[in-house]
């Protein structure tokens, strides 16, 4: 009886191991290649230096070589703090741990690019792990810098990424061709690059830091970004900050994108202004004589 009751135990056994291996009905047996193993997708991280072709935080989008065309640089990767990690899902954008994460990423990257990013056709975004990753216990953040359109980009209309070559590190020291410098405004009002040895009437002087408050708040306040703005200017070209410095140089200032404001973007890029004299060289610590009172 015992032997007759092992015997068919052993044969159900067999069964169920038999028709675990069979094929289901669409797929092709091979549960290696579908699918990636979670102790992987436990212990990936993106890693500094990596380029991308996409901006996206997924494991499927590959990093590609620098010295070949891409859209980003990774050049920090972070981690969020224990209250964060604790959560179920990764930080949305605009939440306060992902603005958080965007100031480390902001320090890093002036480190990175040799300079206030903001000088250049740059910006910095944060990205969060892929809520897969998130849910098997990744919890890293990158820190990607990537090239503005010279026009669009820089006058904050959009926050796009454009094909580069090459990294950016130290981008602000050793390439000229993404540091902002002397402009002239189209007929739409947008600046656009010139050379300083050119006609030209607006030039890149620094950055003015906003308090925090809303958008829309921030964007309706022109005379403090004027009177802000001024001040950049009189640092730059080596002027007083007093009360005539309003009759010295006029300023124009472009707020960042919609986009790039709500992953914590505060950074107000300010230009001198001519008020409509033609200039063909730099103001930059050009003193009284390159900006005299009128």
């Amino acid at each position: 009886m015992r032997r007759r009751w092992l015997a068919a135990v052993w044969a159900a056994l067999f069964a169920a191991t038999v028709g675990g291996c069979a094929a289901s009905t669409g797929t092709d047996g091979d549960l290696t290649d579908d699918w990636r193993p979670a102790t992987e997708a436990r212990q990936f991280t993106p890693r500094v230096g990596e380029c991308y072709g996409a901006l996206s935080p997924h494991t499927s989008h590959p990093p590609v070589d620098c010295a070949a065309p891409h859209l980003v640089e990774t050049f920090q990767v972070g981690t969020f703090p224990a209250d964060v990690a604790r959560r179920s899902a990764p930080p949305p954008p605009g939440s306060a741990a992902v603005r958080a994460a965007f100031a480390e990423c902001d320090l890093r990257g002036r480190e990175f690019a040799g300079g206030d990013w903001r000088g250049g056709r740059l910006s910095v975004r944060v990205l969060p792990v892929a809520a897969a990753g998130w849910r098997v216990g990744s919890r890293w953040f990158r820190c990607d810098m990537f090239e503005l359109n010279a026009v669009t980009g820089v006058n904050g209309e959009d926050d796009e990424a454009v094909s580069r070559v090459g990294s950016l590190r130290g981008a602000l020291r050793n390439d000229s061709s993404v540091r902002l410098g002397c402009m002239n405004s189209d007929e739409w009002a947008r600046l656009s690059p010139a050379a300083c040895t050119a006609p030209h009437q607006f030039e890149y002087a620094g950055v003015w830091t906003t308090p925090e408050r809303s958008y829309e708040r921030a964007r309706r306040d022109e005379e403090t970004a004027h009177d802000r703005c001024r001040t950049v200017v009189a640092h730059y070209a080596d002027v007083p900050a007093d009360s005539m410095l309003r009759y010295r140089t006029g300023t124009t200032f472009r707020y960042p994108s919609k986009e790039a404001w709500t992953r914590g973007d505060r950074g107000v890029r300010c230009y001198f202004w001519s008020g409509g004299r033609q200039l063909t060289r730099s103001i930059a610590g050009g003193g009284p004589a390159i900006l005299p009172i009128n």
